[in-house]
């Protein structure tokens, strides 16, 4: 049909079935023109979305939608793309993640150049000249990422090593897990760490023969490093973290993020960007519960504040599972280190601190995030829960499990039972899926890390996350992991384990947004909720499961606003027709908008082309 006789054909069907404009609300901006994910189980896709004040107007068919166009309204044409709810973070480290933004980049192949000891050397190296200004600035030299799985020698750098990136200024990494580090002579100097240093409770010195730290410091013992290291950057340091973490989490889709072990410091400092600057995505802070208790006491809300609320509180029990730290309820398989037979972790606090820290919770009807890896911190855990609930009942708070990488089959179950949502991370079976198979758990019980499939057994619902900066929030690699569960040799984890793309993207949108209690505003593409969205190069439910990590982020749109293009976005500005497009649902809208008098972008009869071309 030509095009002339099909915009006769258009017409006549729009004027007969459209609403007048003039009944319904007038949309700021339609979206349309490719796959909509909705999310929605009621309504799972949809051709249209209208906006209006930064919320959900309305959601359906072009010819639902066309009576809420007006002179005024702005149209985007996905051009094919997919658009899905924006990602809600089920755990990360949004300031933290500044500073895998912000500090050298030591990560393995893909995400990095390291490989052995000598390209992590030159990468510091490399990274200090080039940042010479920030190192004079902030009088030190860090770096992000490594892991020593990774590397060709199969171990930690020493002191020794990093000595030759600088004797004069500190120089300090941080494992990949973030639960460990490496700290050069002058870091060990000035934090006062000597062969005669006893580790804190709940950290490890490693030594070398002779008794003297090594530089590699576990859990408590890093952080007692780490942390006043990081608080010599100031406010205005934290500040920098905060803004290039929320941009960062802004680039991979994520329109909620999380800081999920936080301080009143930080919540300060964040809060203050959002005021002053603002932040392109909402943040929710989980203080430490250990540490932060009064501050936690006075600030949680479920309101935000220019982006930022406290949700609740955090609570860390065991460490890495991938470096040895995690509380296991046997030994490790075939650990890499100087371990003693029989070595199954420990525990970074006590039972009491649990316990008192649950109960605390509990009582004040607050919500608890906790970090567990290993099956012996997670049985901590359920012990917790269960004496809590006994003398508190359910305050409603949905408690979070953290992690639980090594989880057994019953274990699960007790955590139905208790009614704990599960953030797991399957992100693992790409990252360290060898590892865990070769030397933590060893290949039967590596099949079943990140059990999404024992939940999806028993009805639960989960979140998964990529617990940034231990790995880039890529939530295109945590979809493909979760879905796929392959490791970077090739193989395959548990296929048992593996859940479909949809349940996959549900526990990136609204499994996680029920976790934060925002299932009534996020995680769904539905009438009255925040127009969060995120546009994807492609339908995930419509690719090769195996390429889900080749897709791509190309627009992130928080509350209506852009917040990250990519440089093939989605063009802004009125809606855009051509003659050979195949999609009369598209002409249809445009026919409407013609109806109704607006003023239409029309690109081939500026190109000098007829309608009937």
């Amino acid at each position: 049909m030509h095009f002339s006789a099909r915009l006769v054909c258009l017409v006549a069907a729009v004027v007969f079935s459209s609403t007048s404009a003039s009944s319904q609300q007038i949309a700021d901006r339609i979206y349309l023109g490719g796959p909509i994910v909705t999310m929605n189980d009621t309504a799972p896709s949809a051709e249209a979305v209208a906006v209006k004040g930064g919320r959900i107007l309305a959601v359906g068919s072009l010819s639902d939608l066309s009576g809420h166009l007006g002179e005024e309204t702005e149209t985007y044409d996905l051009d094919g793309r997919a658009m899905l709810p924006g990602f809600v973070d089920s755990h990360g480290h949004v300031v933290m993640g500044g500073l895998q933004a912000l500090s050298a980049n030591l990560l393995a192949p893909p995400d990095g150049e390291v490989v052995d000891i000598a390209s992590l050397l030159s990468t510091l190296s490399n990274w200090a000249e080039e940042n010479a200004q920030a190192v004079e600035q902030v009088k030190m030299i860090i770096g992000f990422g490594y892991d020593n799985a990774q590397l060709t020698e199969l171990r930690h750098p020493t002191r020794q090593e990093l000595d030759m990136v600088s004797q004069d200024l500190p120089v300090i990494i941080i494992h990949q897990s973030g639960h460990l580090g490496v700290a050069n002579s002058k870091a060990l100097e000035l934090a006062g760490i000597t062969a005669a240093s006893e580790a804190p409770p709940g950290g490890v010195i490693q030594r070398n023969e002779a008794g003297e730290p090594n530089g590699v410091l576990e859990e408590y013992a890093f952080f007692s490093v780490l942390v006043p290291m990081l608080g010599n950057l100031g406010e205005e340091g934290l500040a920098a973290f905060a803004r290039a973490g929320a941009d960062l989490w802004a680039k991979f889709g994520y329109t909620t993020g999380q800081e999920g072990r936080s301080s009143g410091e930080i919540v300060d400092v964040l809060k203050k960007v959002a005021a002053e600057e603002g932040l392109p995505i909402d943040v929710v802070a989980f203080p430490d519960v250990l540490e932060a208790r009064d501050y936690i006491g006075k600030n949680t809300s479920k309101n935000y504040d220019n982006r930022v609320r406290v949700g609740g509180c955090k609570l860390t029990i065991d460490g890495s599972p991938q470096g040895f730290t995690a509380l296991r309820d046997r030994p490790y398989y075939n650990p890499v280190g100087n371990y003693a037979a029989g070595y199954a972790g420990y525990a970074a606090i006590t039972m009491e601190q649990l316990q008192d820290a649950v109960n605390w919770c509990y009582e004040n009807g607050l919500q608890i995030l906790v970090h567990s890896n290993g099956e012996g911190a997670s049985d901590m855990l359920i012990a917790a829960l269960e004496e809590a609930q006994i003398k508190y009942g359910d305050p409603g708070n949905r408690p979070v499990l953290i992690h639980g990488q090594f989880l057994r089959e019953d274990q699960v179950a007790s955590f139905k039972r208790l009614g704990v949502f599960p953030s797991l991370f399957p992100m693992h079976t790409f990252y360290w899926g060898d590892w865990h198979r070769d030397h933590t758990v060893g290949p039967l019980n590596a099949d079943n890390i990140s059990p999404t499939g024992w939940l999806r057994e028993r009805d639960m619902m989960f979140g998964t996350h990529h617990d940034a900066p231990v790995a880039f929030p890529d939530s295109m690699r945590v979809l493909a992991a979760t879905v796929t569960r392959r490791t970077r040799s090739g193989d395959i984890l548990g296929p048992h384990q593996r859940v479909d793309v949809m349940t996959a993207l549900k526990a990136m949108t609204i499994w996680p947004a029920w976790q934060h209690f925002e299932e009534d505003e996020k995680g769904t593409i539905e009438v009255g909720k925040v127009a969060d969205f995120v546009i994807l190069s492609d339908d995930p439910t419509a690719v090769d499961p195996e390429t889900l990590a080749e897709l791509e982020v190309l627009v992130t749109v928080k509350g209506d606003e852009f917040v990250y293009e990519a440089e093939e976005g989605v063009k802004e500005g009125n809606l855009q027709f051509s003659p050979f497009s195949n999609d009369p649902v598209i002409a249809h809208l445009f026919m409407h908008a013609v109806y109704q008098g607006m003023k239409v972008e029309n690109p081939w009869l500026s190109n000098g082309m007829s309608g009937d071309e």
